[in-house]
């Protein structure tokens, strides 16, 4: 088990400069152009291709870096460069992580590469669990998922949404109903493989923020996948379920997770770094901004009222760094989330983005509400943190139903 340390070693002092020079070189000069296209930005992920970011190898090492900062230092340097762009380079992690949860090692080995192609023709992935009526009350989850025993495949008939790549992507992972009489443990992962007939992109967003990620509608009408697209496999499917039966019967007892959340759980600290990325870029803007803008013949930040905002937005930014890297450190290395800590990151990370990107706007005045300064664009990406994977509320009733062991609602 590797120490907990806030220095990072020389190896990966040497993977975060990188990081940083991609961001601000190739990011950062493209992050006004895209989020006005509302586009994919294609031409950054395949030089984010060409140079390794974008890749199974470069996630593969950070995610399993035994000092658990590979993610979380990773994610901050590429959401300092943008937002949007950086979701469409890393937007495919969340459906290898749901993979890596939940699926064989030859389901490993055979679908996470195919998520993302090769430099010379890029590909992304898609995690789709959301529901027009089911986002945080997974238990409401419609989409199904029947098992056809004569061909040995599986049917998926539903509607996802809020799916980052949704349509667009060469797989998609899936999280459907196999059990309704169970509510979300009678939930499965599959796989969809590329050209699956029936798989049909819906309504795509036009969002306040991140706009150049793709964010649409899934549409699943008759969608048949082979027995081998179930994550896990069938056995352990049903090893699953029958426990979960049996649990139910008594009354209840152990929790079983469901694929959703070991998803959500363990992708859930590298949003609460993203969020750092984010509100320490915005705060960086501010700095360099008070210190050269003149009002009343002196540097704004002169003033109290200035220079104390900045040094509450530096001590929440180290703060939620901290609680980032606590969470990062605790999962990689088997420590279990007693106070839910991994909930704690992200819920922190994120409402700190919200606070000190609306301060940046506030301490630039004017010109921090136009498009002619970083800022404006930081506040609206900012708010997305606090809404996907698991609302601030959510966060905090995780965190109570661990504190307290009842069934808060």
């Amino acid at each position: 088990m590797a120490e907990f340390t806030m220095e990072l070693n020389d190896e990966q002092k040497e993977v975060r400069d990188w990081l940083h020079g991609f961001a601000a070189d190739v990011i950062r000069p493209a992050a006004a152009e895209w989020d006005e296209r509302e586009e994919t930005p294609w031409p950054v992920i395949q030089e984010a291709a060409k140079v390794g970011i974008y890749s199974l190898d470069f996630y593969a090492q950070q995610y399993f870096d035994p000092t658990g900062l590979g993610i979380p230092m990773a994610m901050e340097e590429l959401f300092w460069g943008d937002a949007g762009i950086a979701l469409s380079i890393v937007g495919t992690g969340l459906a290898a992580v749901g993979v890596l949860a939940n699926g064989t090692e030859e389901q490993i080995g055979t679908w996470i590469p195919q998520m993302y192609g090769d430099p010379a023709d890029v590909k992304v992935a898609a995690f789709c669990s959301s529901e027009p009526d089911a986002g945080s009350d997974v238990a409401s989850m419609r989409t199904r998922a029947v098992y056809d025993e004569a061909k040995d495949e599986w049917v998926i008939n539903g509607t996802k949404t809020w799916a980052t790549n949704g349509g667009i992507a060469n797989v998609h992972v899936v999280v459907a109903v196999v059990d309704p009489d169970l509510g979300s443990k009678g939930h499965a992962s599959f796989i969809v493989p590329p050209g699956t007939p029936g798989l049909a992109q819906g309504q795509k967003f036009k969002k306040h923020g991140i706009r150049a990620s793709h964010t649409a509608e899934v549409i699943l009408d008759q969608v048949r996948v082979p027995g081998s697209c179930l994550l896990g496999g069938k056995q352990k499917l049903d090893e699953r379920l029958a426990r979960a039966r049996e649990r139910a019967k008594a009354g209840g007892g152990e929790r079983v997770k469901n694929a959703a959340m070991a998803t959500f759980e363990a992708s859930r600290p590298a949003v609460g770094a993203m969020a750092v990325g984010t509100a320490r870029a915005a705060y960086e803007v501010a700095l360099d901004y008070a210190k050269t803008r003149e009002q009343f013949g002196r540097p704004i930040i002169d003033n109290q009222g200035v220079a104390f905002q900045l040094a509450d937005m530096r001590t929440q930014i180290d703060a939620a760094r901290l609680l980032v890297w606590r969470a990062s450190w605790m999962a990689v290395n088997g420590r279990p989330f007693t106070a839910a800590e991994g909930s704690m990151s992200k819920l922190y990370a994120s409402e700190t983005a919200k606070t000190v990107t609306a301060q940046a706007v506030q301490i630039l005045g004017g010109n921090g509400y136009t498009r002619e300064y970083p800022v404006e664009r930081m506040h609206r990406d900012s708010a997305i943190y606090t809404i996907f994977e698991g609302t601030s509320e959510i966060q905090r009733l995780v965190i109570a139903r661990t504190l307290s062991g009842m069934p808060i609602r």
